[in-house]
């Protein structure tokens, strides 16, 4: 496949668009999921197998979501992961407020997660 060129063929032509199906899906039901319920964001999809999800000014940090979720059987990932090296002396509150999603998994699955979650950050919103 890659001798011949065939991956890049396949890569753009099948792989790509599935993926891309999926990415679009996953937004439509985070739409649907969150609404105006909380405010929220998606972080540009650019390629990658998951989504950013952003809560601004979420009351509870991103971990504290983490293990709510757990709790449930839906499994991100906290953004304070990825903000790494910015230094303790002013810590930037959107480190905490961001989750990763896969959207890789069956619909069934996303969808119930994405529900899921929305339910959890409403009720962190409700809790105060």
């Amino acid at each position: 496949l890659i001798e011949n060129g065939e991956i890049l063929r396949l890569s753009n032509e099948v792989v790509k668009p599935f993926y891309l199906e999926k990415s679009r899906l996953a937004l439509d039901w985070v739409h649907e999921e969150f609404g105006d319920r909380f405010q929220w964001r998606v972080h540009r999809s650019e390629g990658a197998l998951f989504l950013w999800l952003w809560f601004p000014q979420l009351p509870i940090n991103s971990r504290e979501l983490y293990e709510r979720l757990k709790k449930r059987d839906v499994l991100v990932v906290s953004g304070h992961y990825f903000f790494f090296g910015l230094g303790d002396e002013e810590p930037w509150k959107h480190c905490d407020e961001c989750i990763r999603v896969t959207y890789t998994l069956d619909e069934a699955t996303v969808r119930r997660a994405l529900g899921i979650i929305g339910e959890d950050v409403a009720r962190a919103w409700a809790e105060g």
